[in-house]
């Protein structure tokens, strides 16, 4: 076995408290700029250029010290600052962060403007000032403030009611409780159609991109001249499959969805959109809420509404022909004329057949 100099010993203790020291102790030339509401902390000392050039494992330990470092400097600030245990005297401990000094930019674009629904629009027309209410109101059945709209509303639900009031002139034999049900129900789908509506109207304003201007002068450019011909070309009734083409013009005829072609995503080297698709699909596969396309819910109950329309009419108009021809028919008269051609031909067919006997006993 070799022998172990002291030197080599100390060296490597001193080595280690080194690394014990540097772990809580960094020094900078400059002082950070800390933001401790967002947690950021900027450092404003320039790295070593030389030791930042170029690949290899020297510059990969420089960052990794240097980001340790400020790593460091940012928890010491954090343990600086006032705090407690959350959740009683076994919680965890937790510091009471300061406001932000730092303002972020936002990582997505602002929501657009919701578009207004038709009674925003009919109230803007009109002028109707929407009053504020307030959300509580005394009820005087529980001696209590209550909500407004909602669960444990103010007067509860007519419907669910011991008590419900026949109305005037109504059918004294009629289920009450049953009517409210029904007119509730009729009126949540009511509001939910109204609802889909403003959500599909909102969706086709939002889709429909305004065609491009053309304007009559004598300094459009080429694209804008293309355009023209094209849309002159398909004016036409065969759609420009019969017209002379103009001198380098494609022999293709043009079709009149000419447009943004359906592209496809690469199969490969985008690895990071690949991966967030892959995401959101799982992430709808397993969330327990249905994804709800509301444009084909919306286009689908709107076709089904006009087919009951049509039916009701085709039905009306039916029953209509019927009526009017069971008014234009007139049984004993019809009778009447059908006996009366009976007769002679009945008349008729008697003196033949006495003829035809005669003839065959001549």
């Amino acid at each position: 076995m070799a022998a172990v100099r002291v030197e080599a010993v100390l060296a490597a203790a001193e080595e280690q408290e080194a690394e014990k020291r540097r772990s809580i102790t960094v020094e900078k030339e400059l002082e950070l700029e800390y933001d401790l509401g967002n947690l950021l902390a900027v450092d404003r000392n320039p790295p070593p250029a030389a030791a930042l050039r170029g690949a290899g494992p020297r510059r990969e330990a420089l960052l990794q010290a240097l980001a340790r470092d400020n790593t460091q400097l940012l928890v010491s600030r954090l343990w600086e600052l006032p705090a407690e245990r959350a959740g009683g005297a076994g919680g965890p401990l937790v510091a009471q962060l300061p406001e932000p000094t730092f303002r972020l930019p936002r990582e997505k674009p602002p929501p657009k403007p919701r578009p207004p629904t038709r009674w925003e629009q009919f109230a803007r027309l009109k002028g109707i000032r929407r009053k504020k209410k307030t959300s509580l109101v005394w009820d005087e059945q529980a001696k209590e403030w209550r909500r407004r709209w909602g669960y444990r509303r103010a007067g509860g639900d007519p419907s669910r009611a011991w008590l419900a009031e026949v109305p005037a002139g109504a059918d004294p034999e009629e289920d009450q409780f049953a009517r409210l049900r029904r007119e509730k129900r009729e009126r949540v789908a009511r509001n939910e159609l109204n609802r889909l509506r403003n959500l599909a109207r909102a969706h086709r304003a939002g889709s429909a991109v305004p065609a491009a201007p053309l304007h009559p002068t004598g300094h459009q450019d080429r694209d804008e001249l293309r355009r023209v011909a094209r849309v002159a070309r398909v004016s036409t009734a065969s759609l420009g499959r019969f017209q002379p083409r103009l001198p380098k013009e494609s022999a293709e005829p043009p079709s009149r969805n000419s447009g943004k072609k359906r592209r496809f995503e690469p199969l490969l080297g985008n690895l990071a959109a690949e991966r967030s698709r892959q995401l959101e699909l799982l992430r709808d596969m397993g969330s327990k809420k249905p994804v709800l396309d509301i444009t084909r819910a919306v286009n689908k109950q709107l076709r089904q509404e006009e087919a009951e329309a049509a039916a009701a009419n085709k039905g009306k108009k039916q029953s209509k022909r019927g009526k009017r021809g069971r008014r234009q028919q007139r049984p004993g008269r019809s009778g009447k004329k059908s006996g009366a051609r009976r007769q002679p031909q009945q008349k008729k067919a008697a003196g033949g057949g006495t003829g035809a006997g005669r003839r065959k006993k001549a």
